[in-house]
This record gives C-alpha cells, structure tokens and sequence, in this order.
C-alpha cells in the first residue's frame, strides 16, 4: 500500500512538471508570436538567434541546453533583448531569462565577435532518483550571463555563430544537495538572423 502510494505520488509529480513544461513552452510560442508581429512592422532594428549546445557545471554535471534571443539594434554595432535558456532533458529542468546588452565588432572579412552581458533569473529543478534517497527539490535565483559570441556572416542578414556564456548565480537545492550551484558554463552552436 505504501509503495503504491508513493508511486502514485512520483507519477503525480511527473505530471505536475509536465503541465509546467507545456505552460511553460506555450507561453514562449505566444511571447514569439507577440513579437514576430512587432518583428514584421519593423524589420529593420529587430534580430532574432537560436542556439544549442550543453552547459557544464549544473547540480546534474553536463546538460543539454536550448538558447533563444530576440535583439533591438539600436545602431549596427549596439543591441540589447530577451535572452533564453532552457535544459528541458535528464534529471534537471532548469531555464534562465535575461535582459542583454550586446557589443557587435563588425571586421571586414565576415567576421563578427559580440561581447554581452546582462541580468535576470534562474529555475532549477532536480528530480533524481526513487525511494529515500529521492531528490525532488527546486530553486529560483537571480542571473548573470557573461558570454562572447563569434559569428561568420554567411548572408547579409544570417550568420553562423558560436557562444561561450559564463552563468553566475545562486542556485541552492539544499538539503538534499550540500553544495550550491553558483556557476555554469555553456557552449551553444547556432544561427543568428539580423538586419
């Protein structure tokens, strides 16, 4: 009876994470609709990139990572907007948002190198193993990515980039966890759309 129960009460808790990932990845579908609409009516100071990669040093070591930005180009070289991250796979569930600023130094043979930095916040939530030693535990920090990207414009508008990001914050899932998790480091391969 008890191990029923407590079955019943991981399959529940499954679903629960459930329903926050679709919540969740339907309130980005609608957020990305929202401002592809603003995208359209002013082509020309909105960007947008897609990256995947993995991100080192989490609570679960190595993890797959998701990264998304949208990018207002104030002038060629100066763009600030939303930046994603999200680790929707293994044990850990965990995405960040931020606001970012970014440098674009433009050199002539292709070439771009964009320093960024910027703040926001953080979710993890673990949930490893069955029985006592189960861990289901959750935490929300603040956020500060650090990070550099290298782009090879391909086209006029499209590039190829590359990204290293540095992530500082305070994510704390004691006491199942003694140790905090107050820095990460991701590599992401993607696009960038510009104007």
């Amino acid at each position: 009876m008890l191990e029923s129960a407590r079955l019943s009460r991981g399959g529940v808790t499954k679903q629960m994470r459930s329903k926050r990932l679709l919540t969740l990845a339907g309130t980005g579908l609608v957020w990305a609709t929202l401002l592809m609409g603003s995208v359209q009516a002013d082509e020309n100071h909105w960007g947008f990139g897609s990256d995947l990669g993995f991100t080192a040093g989490t609570v679960n070591g190595t993890v797959f990572n998701l990264g998304f930005n949208v990018d207002y180009y104030v002038d060629r070289n100066f763009s600030f907007g939303p930046m994603m991250q999200i680790s929707p796979t293994g044990d850990l569930f965990q995405i960040s948002f931020a606001g970012v600023g970014k440098y674009h130094l433009r050199f002539n043979n292709g070439i771009n190198l964009v320093p960024f930095t910027g703040i926001g916040l953080i979710h993890a939530s673990l949930d490893r193993g069955t029985g006592p030693a189960r861990i289901d535990r959750n935490d929300t920090s603040w956020y500060i990515p650090i990070g550099v990207s290298l782009e090879y414009q391909v086209a006029h508008n499209l590039a190829l980039s590359s990204t290293v990001i540095v992530n500082i914050h305070s994510i704390d899932l004691s006491p199942s966890l003694s140790e905090k998790d107050k820095t990460s480091v991701a590599l992401l391969f993607g696009f960038r759309w510009g104007p």
